[in-house]
């Protein structure tokens, strides 16, 4: 079913509220939705953009806004992989987002000619050796690198801080990666 065919019912007048939907991410508000007086505060509005239900109790959103931002001329498997990273997110699966951060770096290096089946290790070398990473941003990588292995290897839950920032890490590397040559690719003669 098409979530924004469906049609909600009973809306009652609630508190206006400004939103960043955690579905779309479309900057959103209302004052209509549904409220119950089982969970004082706890309110449900609509966005207007995809018509999907966000859920609010005090300053807790369900779904949150998705982190990060969406990338242009991606592979197919590391786009998906890179909004699955994002979608983690919202969600408040903050390890999930940082495991997956972790895999895309082996996903690129392997799309860019790396072979598969390689360690780690090597993938983060190929990349490097081959000039994927920018310049000064060996730490960047690096980072991805720490704390994708302290998720996968050890007992540790990550935090929203910690996700967020490998996140924006890895958008900036497929902006180097795959966006920005092809913008020049676009206006080249």
């Amino acid at each position: 079913m098409d979530p924004s065919s469906q049609t909600w019912k009973n809306l009652r007048e609630l508190p206006r509220r400004t939103y960043q939907c955690g579905h779309c991410g479309a900057t959103t508000g209302s004052i209509h939705g549904y409220n119950t007086n089982q969970t004082p505060g706890a309110t449900i509005y609509i966005c207007g953009g995809c018509n999907q239900p966000t859920y609010f109790v005090e300053l807790r959103q369900v779904p949150s806004p998705i982190a990060g931002n969406p990338v242009d001329k991606l592979p197919i498997e590391i786009h998906h992989l890179y909004e699955e990273a994002r979608k983690c997110t919202s969600l408040g699966a903050y390890t999930a987002c940082v495991l997956c951060c972790r895999k895309a770096l082996m996903h690129i290096a392997v799309d860019k000619g790396a072979e598969e089946g390689l360690s780690f290790l090597k993938y983060v070398e190929f990349l490097d050796d081959n000039h994927y990473i920018p310049p000064n941003c060996k730490l960047w990588v690096d980072c991805i690198r720490t704390k994708g292995n302290e998720a996968n290897h050890e007992i540790v839950i990550m935090s929203k801080e910690e996700a967020t920032k490998l996140l924006i890490f890895v958008e900036m590397l497929l902006r180097f990666i795959y966006e920005f040559p092809e913008l020049l690719r676009r206006e080249t003669p």
